[in-house]
């Protein structure tokens, strides 16, 4: 709903998208809200953008993402 920060697409159409980046003195849509991960398949006819789950124990009070890649091995 607010946008997101980056993007990174593998070769299998699979996209990461980074989203909730605060910086001091310019205006975030959810300031009170963390930063998300969403997954988007751009093979699908309709694609749509699904947040991921991140594991207990991460401190998602203070994820502020800023750039997003991935390593494929």
């Amino acid at each position: 709903e607010a946008g997101s920060e980056d993007i990174d697409i593998l070769p299998n159409g699979l996209a990461f998208i980074s989203s909730g980046l605060k910086y001091p003195g310019i205006k975030s849509f959810a300031p009170d809200k963390p930063g998300e991960i969403f997954l988007v398949d751009l093979n699908e006819d309709n694609p749509r953008a699904v947040e991921l789950r991140i594991s207990r124990g991460f401190d998602l009070a203070s994820f502020n993402p800023h750039g997003i890649s991935t390593y494929v091995d």
